[in-house]
């Protein structure tokens, strides 16, 4: 049996595992930002002996009458470890600390590790690719691979484990993803700085993965070759309290099939289900919204599903066309998918809706009206409705509340004197956190029927006729998954007053945010839940733990948005963002050890 084999055997138990083979046709819309393995470094680095301690959580705001849509904690600093992490955010600061940072950057982005559709089993020579970048980290950070045991999964994928001293305590899990995505040789020359260069230009440094995802990749792995006090406790031999893991997979960028889906069996194998006290993965970060810096850790991710429709008629010379050729009628099906977009309403209770009380509350650029028909809409539909109106004309915002669908490939035809015999095209969805692949498959068949009936078609959908099977024909309609059977909406993280690990979160976001600014307080920035349009490695790992976040702290322009030239031409990261990634993740390490968390 061939790896790729065993993997999708393995992996049968785990959720969607089949669903997202992204085609280079099929780009996902994934809203980053970053995450681990150098920062995790610096942050497991910088997370040396940890003490448990609760949360402490206040409002900063509320609104005028008293109502507090947003709850909001204070910014969390480490105590227990607070000089160690003072001491850290001193180094961080330096011109010289910004050096090094650059020189590892660079060096990870320099390596190319593009990955493609069907690049076949493991064994094949193309994944060789990832051995110069593995020696790389090893010998960039010679700490971390002498303290922490590292398990190569199916031949490339990353399994970092630095035990804890406590092993009754839940492991804190970082993950992100070696590979990214192809540069077009047709587009070379657009970029401003060659695409593998990690070019540095006195404010950012450029190339393909410098921001998906190898700022995560070494932001999270980073342990200090000049002997600062992280890695002064390291080869002192201080241990952290809680065990820390870090999982890169190796193709995040064409499914994970081999890579996130091999190392979740294996963690599950090792560690089992629902054993890790949180998840953060790559994600959105922060930004200004409305006037207000606001960051935004996603709570959820929407589901996705292809969709083909394929038409069938009878062929001829073109010289005798029937009144719809397989090509017209199509067309006709596909105009009738445009003109009928998915109901799209504002769900109580939903990651978008927490996301537009958030903004109601604390961001001063929000309409008076928008304001106050929030305060309501806990309780009355009127409102909920208004306030819904008023949102939907951001179109990117309604893309993220409902199910969307996007008519992305088309296909149909062999020659300009033949009648097609058929002709297909395939419609991506990704679906709602209040859907599922069942209700959105359905609601296509149900749009489709009258059409069929008009072309005499005999209709079959998803391997059920929806027509009689036995009614005569002019031909056929069928509708079928392509790239897999799909993918459902992620489970959403728990974010209430009381699901503390997104409260660990918030503080941590707060006091990372506040520390790489020298100033302090807990309104500097506002934390609020938010969804990711994409898919991550994170659907591989459900079973983990049910505390899921994907975040990177980087700074982008509407707070969740995606980071400049991600997936396209110059692709770049500001070297004081990698910086404050960095602390970010420092920040992290120690506040999950210390804190009470099972």
């Amino acid at each position: 049996m061939s790896q790729v084999n065993l993997v999708e055997k393995k992996a049968d138990e785990l959720p969607g595992v089949n669903a997202r083979t992204s085609t280079t046709k099929l780009s996902k819309a994934k809203a980053i930002v970053f995450k681990i393995t150098l920062v995790t470094a610096l942050a497991i680095s910088a997370s040396t002996y940890f003490v448990k301690r609760p949360l402490n959580g206040s409002t900063v705001g509320t609104l005028e009458n008293g109502v507090d849509l947003c709850p909001q904690v204070d910014e969390l600093v480490p105590e227990k470890n607070g000089v160690i992490w003072e001491s850290l955010q001193n180094v961080y600061s330096t011109e010289e600390f910004k050096t090094r940072a650059i020189d590892w950057l660079g060096g990870a982005v320099r390596i190319p590790t593009e990955t493609f559709d069907d690049m076949g089993d493991v064994t094949e020579p193309v994944w060789e690719k990832f051995l110069p970048l593995h020696d790389y980290l090893k010998d960039s950070f010679p700490l971390l691979h002498s303290n922490l045991e590292l398990t190569k999964v199916n031949t490339y994928g990353l399994l970092y484990v630095w035990k804890g001293s406590n092993s009754t305590l839940k492991p804190l899990l970082l993950a992100a993803h070696q590979d990214v995505v192809p540069v077009l040789e047709t587009t070379i020359d657009e970029w401003q700085h060659p695409p593998f260069s990690g070019y540095f230009d006195g404010e950012s440094l450029w190339g393909r993965g410098s921001c998906d995802d190898k700022s995560g990749l070494i932001g999270k792995r980073y342990t200090d070759c000049r002997r600062s006090a992280i890695e002064s406790m390291l080869e002192n031999g201080f241990k952290p309290t809680r065990t820390v893991v870090i999982a890169s997979g190796f193709d995040e960028e064409v499914s994970g099939i081999r890579g996130a889906s091999s190392l979740a069996t294996e963690m599950i194998e090792r560690f089992g289900e629902n054993a890790f006290a949180m998840l953060l993965d790559e994600g959105s970060g922060y930004g200004e919204v409305y006037g207000r810096a606001i960051a935004v850790p996603a709570i959820a991710e929407k589901g996705n599903v292809n969709v083909q429709i394929k038409v069938t008629s009878p062929g001829g010379h073109s010289s005798l066309p029937p009144p719809h050729t397989s090509i017209g009628m199509l067309a006709e099906l596909l105009v009738q998918y445009e003109k009928n977009p998915f109901e799209t309403h504002l769900t109580r209770g939903s990651p978008t809706y927490r996301n537009a009380q958030c903004m109601a509350q604390y961001a001063p650029g929000v309409s008076s009206s928008l304001k106050e028909h929030m305060l309501h809409a806990e309780h009355c539909d009127e409102a909920l409705r208004a306030a819904e109106e008023e949102l939907f004309k951001d179109r990117t915002f309604m893309s993220l509340v409902g199910t969307t669908q996007a008519i992305d490939l088309v296909d149909g035809g062999v020659k300009v004197n033949a009648l097609p015999e058929q002709a297909w095209a395939i419609v991506n969805h990704r679906i709602s956190t209040e859907s599922s692949i069942a209700a959105t498959k359905m609601r296509d068949i149900e749009l489709l029927k009258s059409l069929a009936n008009d072309f005499n078609l005999s209709y079959t959908a998803f391997g059920s006729y929806v027509s009689n099977e036995d009614a005569p024909s002019y031909g056929t309609l069928t509708l079928s998954t392509a790239f897999g059977d799909g993918l459902e909406p992620a489970p959403v993280t728990p974010s209430g007053e009381d699901a503390a690990p997104f409260r660990l979160l918030s503080g941590t976001i707060k006091a990372a945010y506040n520390s790489h600014r020298n100033i302090s307080g807990s309104d500097a920035i506002i934390v609020s839940p938010g969804i990711m349009s994409g898919n991550t490695d994170t659907r591989f790992y459900w079973k983990l733990t049910d505390h899921i976040f994907r975040y990177g702290h980087l700074e982008a322009a509407g707070g969740g948005s995606l980071p400049s030239g991600v997936h396209t031409v110059n692709e770049a990261i500001s070297i004081d963002g990698f910086v404050g990634m960095i602390g970010f993740y420092t920040t992290l390490v120690l506040n999950v050890d210390e804190s009470s968390l099972p």
